[in-house]
């Protein structure tokens, strides 16, 4: 059976082919119902999604491998960010909706502040969205899962505008990005196909995490993660969803998680169901929880940058959760090796895979290296003893370590 549901908002401009920016009202009116910024279509990462008339539908592709290791057709389209001429701490989002036969969708928004993106929140239809602080710029993204064979689920009619009414949990921004100690396993499933479009590499260079909120696009490392043993540590963005949950964000407060709100920040469903018996030792598919793990790595990581030589408790850094310093890694392929010392002659003490973001404590001067950024005598200091060649790192300027 297909349901739909409809915002009459979004009927208004239907037919409305160009999409047009509107004045965002002062904080003390009421919104213009006009007042709204039509996404008609355009896109800036899709997989596995056709688009027709305004309408994302889920595409041909065949269940894909991922992280879950749950069997799903999925498709993924994030659009084209919104301009608002004024910042709004609070957004409606308009949408139609067709999920048959045991399919889903989802809708979410996320603003753009402080340079950088905040984390995906899901959007009900009609319903104020609370960003994590006030904005003008948005972006909003379709998700649409279904059962292997059958049913194709859509949404269409998407709108957007900025709204003064109170929106309920707000995501937040610390001011440091949350560490946590947290069990690590081995992705592996080269070939396989990522939750957001990517095909698995032999030693690739991502991490999975067991919620849709931190997912980056493919080939983008807006989300990214530092992780760390006692001696190495690795910079990866996060490409794909699990192990076990796909809806533990357990890297944020528990007021905000999507999920198991009783458990405290920091730490994964699994761990609590493996260790504590949480939820009857069961994660949320209902099967039994066969190790604690909080974080899936790509064979890269887990052999060439951690050299780890079993599944074991890491260190993981969730950048995006807070402030400070970072640069973004400018290769075309592979990883970026992270030295002991400012020259190529280091130790490799790591390793930070393409487009990942890595957090930056300081600069300092060394071996003048030639990369994508020029040729520069300046390194970045990422971690206590470890340096990265700012040749290769889209950043700014940082202070002298």
């Amino acid at each position: 059976m297909r349901t739909t549901r409809r915002v009459q908002l979004a009927a208004c401009l239907a037919a409305t082919a160009a999409i047009f920016t509107a004045t965002l009202p002062s904080a003390a009116s009421t919104p213009d119902p006009l007042a709204i910024t039509q996404v008609a279509g355009g896109s800036t990462n899709i997989a596995n999604i056709t688009v027709a008339n305004g309408r994302y539908t889920l595409g041909p592709a065949p269940a894909a491998i991922g992280s879950s290791e749950i069997k799903q057709r999925s498709g993924l389209a994030e659009l084209t960010p919104v301009h608002f001429a004024d910042p709004t701490s609070a957004v409606i989002v308009g949408y139609t909706a067709g999920t048959p036969d045991g399919s889903s969708a989802e809708v979410d928004v996320r603003a753009f502040l402080n340079d950088r993106w905040s984390e995906w929140t899901a959007a009900k239809a009609g319903t104020p969205v609370a960003l994590a602080a006030a904005g003008n710029q948005v972006q909003v993204r379709i998700i649409v899962s279904a059962p292997p064979t059958g049913a194709k689920p859509w949404v269409g009619d998407v709108t957007v505008q900025p709204t003064d009414k109170v929106a309920a949990n707000r995501m937040t921004i610390q001011a440091a990005p949350l560490k946590s100690h947290v069990f690590a396993t081995r992705e592996g499933l080269v070939g396989g196909t990522t939750a957001n479009g990517h095909v698995i590499a032999s030693r690739d260079h991502f991490v999975a995490l067991p919620s849709r909120r931190g997912l980056a696009g493919n080939g983008s490392g807006t989300y990214s993660v530092k992780v760390c043993t006692a001696s190495r540590c690795a910079f990866e963005p996060v490409w794909d969803v699990g192990p076990w949950n796909t809806k533990d964000d357990y890297w944020n407060p528990s007021a905000t998680r999507e999920m198991w709100k009783d458990l405290p920040q920091g730490k994964p469903e699994a761990q609590a169901a493996y260790q504590d018996g949480y939820n009857g030792g069961k994660d949320q598919f209902g099967r039994t929880v066969a190790n604690p793990a909080g974080i899936d790595l790509a064979d890269g990581v887990f052999w060439d940058a951690l050299a780890l030589p079993d599944n074991s408790f890491v260190d993981v850094t969730y950048l995006w959760t807070g402030d400070g310093g970072r640069g973004t890694v400018a290769i075309s392929s592979g990883y970026l090796n992270i030295r002991s010392s400012a020259s190529s002659s280091g130790a490799v003490v790591g390793m930070a895979g393409k487009s990942a973001q890595v957090s930056v404590e300081c600069q300092t001067t060394g071996q003048s290296v030639s990369g994508s950024q020029g040729t520069s005598n300046i390194w970045l200091r990422v971690n206590a003893g470890m340096y990265v060649a700012k040749a290769w790192i889209s950043a700014g300027t940082f202070g002298t370590c």
